[in-house]
């Protein structure tokens, strides 16, 4: 992990302005410009990247102290170290933010980070002590993220996410109006589309079926009145020619 990854996050997590920055070298005795602030705090890969140094660096933790808690009593400046572990900016951070050990404890807890209280008390033992233990470079990320959950309530992480989002929506919208232009100029018409032009509903009408209209035309048959009829045509015969005869 590099100093001005540190930096950065510092920077990002409490909003400070390059002016800002430049007053928290000042008050940790070390002199510098807006610009070069700005290519301390440029990304890795950036072509324009200058490397912090440790001692700046630790003029800028030793000024951070003195912001959040005040110049020391007797009026002396600390002095800057001119190399630098990650167990001796921890604990400047320890120092800077007044924070005890459960409080770490809860800033990793809360960037999902477990550690044990007897890990942690290590990490800020002297170098000599048996129980002495470095810090990993996760643990002190992880560190800076908790601390960033706790003093902007969201993290790195989920800014980046809200913002793929967006970008993914705003490239979504593109892409549909670059369709729609297209399909207008070919006459193609998107049949899936939410303002597809309305057309009649068309209903299935059955030819062999037979309508109420057709029904009521056709003539009925009545076996009754058959029967009725062959019954008068019998007995007219039978009074006109004697067709009919009985035993």
């Amino acid at each position: 992990m590099t100093n001005n990854y540190i930096l950065r996050r510092i920077r990002y997590t409490f909003h400070y302005s390059d002016a800002k920055m430049v007053e928290l070298f000042d008050k940790g005795d070390l002199t510098v410009t807006p610009e070069q602030v700005a290519l301390w705090l440029k990304k890795d890969d950036d072509p324009e990247y200058v490397r912090c140094t440790d001692h700046e660096f630790a003029h800028f933790l030793n000024g951070l102290t003195i912001e959040k808690r005040g110049p020391r009593e007797d009026g002396v400046k600390p002095k800057a170290e001119y190399a630098l572990n990650n167990n001796i900016i921890f604990r400047k951070l320890k120092i800077a933010f007044n924070l005890k050990d459960q409080d770490i404890l809860d800033l990793l807890k809360n960037a999902d980070f477990n550690l044990g209280k007897s890990e942690l008390s290590a990490f800020f033992r002297k170098p000599d002590h048996r129980h002495y233990r470095e810090c990993q470079d996760q643990v002190l990320r992880n560190f800076l993220q908790g601390l960033q959950l706790r003093e902007t309530n969201t993290s790195t992480a989920e800014r980046q996410s809200q913002f793929q989002a967006i970008k993914a929506k705003s490239a979504n919208k593109k892409a549909a109006a670059k369709n729609d232009k297209t399909n207008k100029k070919s006459g193609h018409v998107n049949p899936y589309a939410k303002d597809k032009p309305k057309t009649e509903k068309v209903i299935y009408k059955n030819p062999n079926k037979t309508s109420k209209e057709d029904k009521e035309k056709r003539p009925k048959l009545s076996l009754k009145k058959d029967k009725q009829d062959k019954e008068g045509s019998e007995s007219k015969s039978d009074s006109n020619g004697g067709f009919s005869w009985k035993k």
